[in-house]
């Protein structure tokens, strides 16, 4: 197979984007130029790499190896450049970060004094929820990854970075907002708004009521933290959020914390990279900064 680096970066666009519009669009380049340069890769190949099924595009399995291999090159290759920029006293490149959702809410400070120190860097970051940023972690799409539950079944180094306590929260007019102390046991009398299946904060939340031996009414599953907190702030039942959700005083969004027995749900936050995987320097100098402010970093009481 005659194939071409350039070819190989468009079809992993194809494969990261879905569409021939999109892969354009990251590579700047032409619809046209996407599409011939695809076809000559099929030819190279002797198969047919995408399949169009409706207004949807697919890899086919022949694409899909083609795509994984061609990945793996891609970063190899970037990884490189770093090494070489690095080997000549610059540090530049590009910075790959896949995070669960959550850490959309104190990351992005981390960030800022490593780009204010490092301005050649270009940063991608991935915001999904625990199962995206997973799967993210299987394809090694990415530098590193920030998750509060680790994957079991996945080789990796790890990084603790700060706790990442779930507290119970509920509507500041809501009957127990104002109480003292609330036992565990009362918290099943009443409906929850929880995040959904398959996020860090649902899976450490059920583990820790199976733990308790309760079984709270779900009122509603939701997509995200704030769609959560504006159906509690509502009324329309407790939820079970991170403490990085809330805002320093939650009573400003309606919230109040609850002061429940075993409560909060212990968690910490991880920064995670695969095992065996040479990070590149930009990457080693992030995590050298995540280092240095995990311990300046503490959770509001």
């Amino acid at each position: 197979m005659h194939a071409t680096f350039r070819q190989l970066r468009l079809l992993v666009a194809l494969a990261d984007t879905g569409s021939i519009t999109g892969a354009a669009r990251a590579c700047h380049v032409t619809q046209p130029t996407v599409s011939m340069q695809i076809k000559e890769l099929a030819d190279a190949v002797g198969m047919p790499l995408h399949e169009q099924i409706g207004r949807a595009l697919y890899l086919t399995p022949a694409g899909e190896a083609v795509a994984e291999s061609a990945r793996a090159m891609v970063a190899e290759w970037e990884a490189l450049e770093q090494r070489i920029a690095g080997l000549k006293g610059l540090r530049q490149g590009r910075l790959r970060v896949a995070l669960a959702s959550t850490a959309k809410y104190f990351i992005p400070r981390m960030l800022g004094p490593f780009c204010a120190r490092h301005p050649e860097v270009d940063i991608e970051l991935q915001v999904l929820n625990r199962d995206g940023v997973v799967q993210r972690m299987r394809a090694n799409q990415d530098d590193l990854y920030i998750l509060s539950l680790p994957p079991d079944d996945l080789p990796h180094e790890r990084l603790a970075l700060l706790d990442n306590p779930l507290v119970p929260i509920a509507a500041l007019g809501h009957p127990l907002a104002g109480a003292a102390r609330v036992r565990a046991a009362r918290l099943q009398q009443e409906p929850f708004i929880l995040r959904e299946r398959g996020s860090g904060t649902r899976l450490a939340g059920d583990a820790h009521f199976a733990r308790l031996g309760l079984h709270p009414r779900v009122r509603l599953e939701l997509g995200s933290n704030e769609a959560v907190k504006q159906a509690v702030a509502a009324g329309m039942g407790l939820g079970l959020v991170s403490r990085h959700a809330l805002a320093g005083q939650p009573s400003a969004e309606g919230l109040a914390v609850l002061k429940a027995n075993r409560f909060p749900v212990p968690s910490s936050w991880s920064v995670l990279w695969l095992q065996g995987k040479r990070l590149s320097p930009v990457a080693s100098a992030f995590l050298e900064h995540l280092q240095e402010l995990a311990t300046q970093w503490e959770v509001h009481s």
